[in-house]
């Protein structure tokens, strides 16, 4: 069931653009993620590709998470992954940028600011499913 009290404080965030203050606010958004891939019928969908394992690393605060997406479900988690499709490098100003909003991820990595290693292809895929998570959180 997604936690409605999460919803409204990740929402929130997203309107005043405060996702980009902590980088534990994007542990907020992955954990409201895998709330509603869990239960919307159209990110359900979204999900049914090969799975894609992300790497994201916060160079600037000594810090990395992980998500998997694929086969139908969503997860995440703090730390490193073993053996991920793609690493995604940057310092927490430029995904900050990102997650709120004021930056394209094409345009960072076009600048160098965002570094991605591995298979750039999953990256982009991976974008796919980002946009029907933002429609599955307006739906909420």
């Amino acid at each position: 069931m997604v936690d409605m009290k999460l919803a409204k404080e990740v929402r929130k965030m997203q309107e005043k653009s405060k996702l980009k203050e902590d980088p534990n606010n994007f542990l907020k958004l992955l954990e409201l993620t895998k709330q509603i891939s869990m239960e919307d019928e159209d990110l359900k969908e979204a999900l049914e590709i090969e799975k894609i394992v992300g790497q994201v690393t916060i160079t600037d605060r000594n810090s990395s998470l992980w998500f998997s997406a694929g086969d139908g479900t969503f997860d995440y988690g703090e730390g490193e992954t073993d053996d991920p499709s793609y690493v995604m490098k940057a310092t927490w100003e430029i995904l900050g940028r990102i997650l709120s909003g004021e930056s394209d991820g094409v345009e960072e990595y076009m600048s160098g600011a965002l570094i991605i290693e591995g298979n750039i292809d999953e990256a982009t895929r991976y974008g796919e499913v980002t946009r029907a998570t933002i429609e599955a959180m307006q739906r909420l």
